[in-house]
């Protein structure tokens, strides 16, 4: 079931941050529905976009190091991803 929610995250072929960050076992399925719950609020509230690497950081569930984690292995499957498209 909690893959179930992951994979709503996330469409198609792209390898969305939160997924990524959640396979690599850096946060949890409810921590990456709260982040994007609370970006989602930004929005309608027409609060400055964040990214979810940034509002899982100030909420203290990833450190910078693994932030950069993900953006690297997110860049890595973007990459992949494209030699296939």
């Amino acid at each position: 079931m909690e893959n179930d929610s992951i994979e709503n995250h996330s469409n198609g072929f792209s390898p969305k941050f939160g997924k990524i960050a959640v396979d690599m076992e850096f946060i949890t399925a409810e921590q990456l529905t709260e982040a994007l719950a609370e970006q989602a609020e930004d929005s309608l509230n027409n609060r400055p976009h964040r990214f979810i690497g940034k509002i899982l950081s100030e909420k203290g569930w990833m450190t910078n190091e693994q932030v950069n984690i993900v953006l690297l292995n997110f860049l890595r499957r973007l990459s992949s991803i494209g030699d296939y498209v």
